[in-house]
């Protein structure tokens, strides 16, 4: 029987986040992205009600196509107001536009954004020590340090609780309790 994290209640949305997503390395461009992107539509709310609405998020938002969110207006995004699919917040839903500009004037700089990403954790995954998932911290040094660099990069909603929850996520810290079935999952994750 598997075990799974104490945070991983029984919906099966969560269930299949967690045993096939959370905490595996992941270094394909646009999945950071629109993980970056959902985990600042989290701010104040749960990740099960994002994960609830990440197809609509996709849809409107062009399979997180980098170049076409870019080109997104403010009119076009005052309209994505009326989706309850959508976090109706439009502060969060200009931040996925403002930030996929930033990737691009990024991307223009550094070349390989997965890779400057990566080099946070000198491009090896951490693995750390939980018992309980209470016991993870919800910001760290480095998660600091990245939220300073990508707002001066000119990201939104990257502050260094939401850069801990990216970092968690696409495995660049491996937080699963000790005792979960997917602790030692650490092969690399493409969508």
């Amino acid at each position: 029987m598997k075990q799974r994290c104490g945070w991983c209640s029984d919906d099966p949305i969560y269930q299949s986040y967690h045993d096939h997503e959370w905490g595996k390395p992941l270094y394909n461009e646009h999945a950071l992205f629109e993980l970056l992107c959902l985990e600042g539509q989290q701010a104040g709310l749960s990740w099960i009600t994002v994960l609830k609405k990440r197809e609509c998020y996709r849809e409107h938002f062009f399979q997180y196509s980098i170049n076409d969110i870019a080109n997104i207006t403010d009119q076009q995004l005052i309209s994505k107001l009326t989706d309850s699919g959508l976090i109706r917040h439009l502060g969060k839903l200009k931040a996925i536009r403002d930030n996929a500009l930033a990737w691009q004037a990024l991307k223009q700089e550094v070349g390989d954004v997965t890779q400057w990403l990566w080099q946070f954790v000198n491009h090896i995954p951490q693995n750390n020590l939980i018992e309980d998932y209470r016991q993870a911290p919800a910001q760290t040094e480095i998660s600091q340090m990245m939220s300073k660099t990508l707002k001066k990069q000119g990201f939104k909603f990257v502050g260094p609780t939401i850069c801990y929850a990216f970092m968690q996520a696409c495995g660049m810290v491996n937080d699963h309790e000790n005792h979960c079935s997917f602790k030692k999952v650490n092969t690399i994750h493409t969508i």
